[in-house]
């Protein structure tokens, strides 16, 4: 009996383990507290801490907005929370960059791939998909862009977004939403910044907001097959 407890415990730590290294391996990338860290390099939208997350307003008549993380990054596992206004579009940037700065403007227009935040209403919406934003539209193949509820309205919505290589999968709330390979983007955006998207709105509309909060990452080696 003795002996039988022993491995059973044993057993016990050694299932538990993976889980325990993968929890310990993420790093937040948003203090709660302030924006250290991150720069906004497009659009007039605001970017403000509120009660531990961050919050995103439109500004009308403003293109889309982007705050985006200092720091670069190539394959990862990414989480986060979001709640979005139903009528506003956002989106995360993963791996994108900045075009040539034109005219006077401090930065270039950002771009790369996005992982979609759109409220479900009442027909589905396309949250989780991936889009290349100023560079080429979307990522996800019209036959896979199926409108889907996962993402709930007026709630916090759990994201997971696993890059690997070519390869980006996104989860909503626990569920599957897109497993993607995409050689030409992974060529013309092997890394790149995080960046949170408030989307441009028309005269008369909003103001509107969109909220992240628990922004995590835990960066993988190149080489990495089975360490999400």
């Amino acid at each position: 009996m003795f002996k039988q407890r022993i491995f059973t415990a044993t057993l016990a730590v050694l299932l538990a383990t993976p889980m325990l290294s993968h929890a310990a391996g993420k790093t937040s990338i948003f203090d709660g507290k302030t924006l250290n860290g991150w720069t906004q390099k497009n659009g007039t939208a605001t970017y403000e801490v509120v009660d531990g997350t961050i919050q995103g307003t439109t500004k009308e008549g403003s293109p889309n907005s982007f705050l985006c993380s200092d720091k670069e990054y190539g394959d990862f596992v990414l989480t986060f929370k979001v709640k979005v206004d139903n009528e506003l579009n956002s989106g995360v940037q993963i791996r994108s960059q900045t075009k040539a700065p034109e005219g006077d403007a401090k930065y270039g227009r950002v771009n790369g791939p996005q992982v979609e935040i759109e409220a479900s209403g009442a027909n589905g919406a396309e949250s989780g998909y991936i889009y290349a934003e100023a560079c080429g539209g979307w990522m996800t193949s019209e036959s896979f862009l199926k409108p889907h509820k996962a993402f709930k309205d007026g709630e916090w919505n759990k994201y997971r977004v696993v890059a690997k290589g070519a390869n980006i999968q996104t989860w909503i709330n626990g569920k599957a939403i897109s497993n993607l390979t995409h050689e030409a983007r992974f060529a013309s955006h092997p890394k790149g910044f995080i960046g949170l998207q408030v989307h441009g709105v028309g005269a008369g509309k909003g103001p509107f907001q969109v909220a992240w909060k628990d922004i995590k990452i835990k960066e993988l080696k190149s080489d990495c097959a089975s360490c999400e």
